[in-house]
């Protein structure tokens, strides 16, 4: 039986667009928002066959926790009406009109559930938008749904024990990553155009690099978490997550806070205009002492095409790195932990909690006052010296692998690298956590594939308010490696 929302569709737009449909759920945002001011495609018949193929797809991936067909629908009739009135009485918010997007579920939305993937939040109903969630709708975007997550956002492999986990769209037995597993795993399988994720340790860049797209963590501060369920508020971050780099930049505007005179973002013609000349940094400590020998091959071959490009490397050197996991665990732990007393659910509630969220939970009431001041001393030091480093070696950004393994399986909490074994979520953790601690900008882009067909990300870090280079050169790099293939699911 069709859904009550399909009687909506508007019979005067049946004109096919330029893609089949299989082809259409990945388009680029700027490729749809081109093909309605141009009239022949509509945002509510594109709205609805979203919202079919995630009926169709999730049961597979579990990527969403809540969808919203009839806000999705009303939002989608509105954008139509907005966009297709007569020509000088129409109204053309930007190029995220009409476009469907996810939001993970540890972001306020009014009168819609908000889980953050918890049992203790499963029936919790904001009375607000969070701001970016007003920013957004401000800018014409039609929400979709809540994105599946690891819950309270505390973990990196979205294996929910609450509402089951989420599956890798590139192969069904692995993670996504975490904690915004269902915003990246829902973007990869074309089920939404873009998503918004929050990253305290690398929960936008892990899932975006481990099913293949694209994931910005903004510097700190840039984009608001007003109205977002903390992790830890010294660390977290709010970002988008898309399939291509000028999608990132596009979902990234409108919620971007800007310094005084700060340019808009750059456009997709800027993007792959005459290619910039940048100058990356690769520190070769820390980041290549535990990898895998297939992410360092895939990896180290996108560095040598980008070579072969025009763009110079350097190796530098940040001593202060090996310091920066333990220091970020040590913030996170202790106001995780704070946040979780405050609200009268930890230890009061604690058999509600999965166990891995509640044995660290535990670990941050044993974090004393001088371990954490000391964890935000070394911060402080190592912002500073990521910035010195920059500057005296001349480099635009540092480029490292995203992640030293591929996507594991589902359930596996141990990898074993070169006779050793290692915590899942230590190394999912290990690259991404200094950009967190120093509070700089960092996104992640697809490089290449493992021989069993994984994705591999590469990162590129940069100093406070480089998001607009980092897109940049991360552009570069896409050109240098497209990706014509997606993850075939049916």
């Amino acid at each position: 039986m069709a859904p009550p929302w399909m009687g909506v569709l508007n019979s005067s737009f049946h004109s096919m667009p330029p893609f089949t449909n299989a082809d259409l759920p990945f388009a680029t945002i700027e490729e749809i928002a081109r093909l309605f001011r141009q009239r022949k495609l509509s945002p509510v018949e594109l709205t609805s066959h979203l919202l079919v193929r995630i009926g169709k797809l999730d049961t597979k991936l579990n990527s969403f926790l809540t969808a919203t067909p009839e806000l999705a629908m009303k939002q989608a009739i509105q954008a139509e009406a907005e966009l297709f009135a007569p020509r000088g009485r129409n109204l053309d918010r930007g190029p995220l009109h009409g476009i469907p997007i996810s939001l993970k579920d540890n972001i306020y939305t009014e009168d819609i559930r908000t889980t953050a993937g918890s049992r203790i939040l499963s029936k919790f109903i904001p009375r607000h938008d969070a701001a970016i969630v007003a920013q957004l709708k401000e800018a014409g975007a039609v929400i979709l749904g809540k994105t599946n997550m690891h819950e309270f956002a505390y973990g990196v492999t979205s294996n929910n024990p609450h509402y089951g986990p989420v599956h890798n769209p590139w192969n069904l037995s692995r993670i996504p990553g975490g904690s915004s597993g269902g915003s990246a795993a829902a973007v990869a399988a074309g089920l939404c155009y873009g998503s918004i994720g929050t990253d305290t340790g690398g929960s936008i860049r892990i899932p975006a690099a481990l099913c293949g797209v694209v994931g910005l963590k903004p510097t700190l501060g840039r984009v608001s978490v007003d109205g977002v369920i903390p992790l830890s508020p010294r660390l977290d971050c709010v970002g988008p997550l898309a399939r291509t780099v000028h999608d990132v930049a596009l979902l990234l505007e409108p919620i971007l806070d800007r310094v005084k005179g700060e340019p808009r973002l750059p456009s997709s013609r800027k993007l792959s205009a005459k290619p910039l000349k940048f100058t990356l940094g690769v520190p070769r400590e820390f980041f290549f002492d535990v990898i895998s020998d297939e992410v360092r091959f895939v990896f180290e071959e996108a560095l040598r095409v980008l070579k072969k490009q025009g763009g110079q490397l350097k190796e530098i050197s940040l001593p202060l790195l090996n310091e920066t996991e333990d220091a970020g665990n040590q913030i996170a732990w202790a106001e995780a932990t704070h946040y979780h007393q405050q609200s009268g659910w930890f230890p009061s509630r604690v058999a509600d909690y999965g166990d891995d969220v509640r044995s660290r939970l535990e670990m941050g009431t044993k974090v004393s006052a001088t371990v954490y001041l000391s964890a935000l001393d070394l911060r402080h030091e190592f912002l500073e010296q990521f910035h010195v480093a920059l500057e005296d070696a001349g480099v635009d950004a540092v480029a490292v692998p995203t992640t030293p393994i591929a996507a594991p399986l589902i359930g596996q909490e141990a990898i074993r690298l070169a006779h050793k074994d290692y915590s899942t979520r230590a190394l999912l953790l290990r690259a991404n956590r200094p950009a967190n601690l120093a509070g700089v900008p960092a996104i992640t882009v697809p490089c290449g594939f493992t021989p069993a067909g994984l994705p591999v990300g590469l990162q590129l870090i940069g100093t406070v308010t480089d998001e607009r280079l980092l897109l940049q050169i991360a552009a570069a790099i896409e050109r240098a490696h497209p990706q014509p293939r997606h993850p075939s699911i049916s």
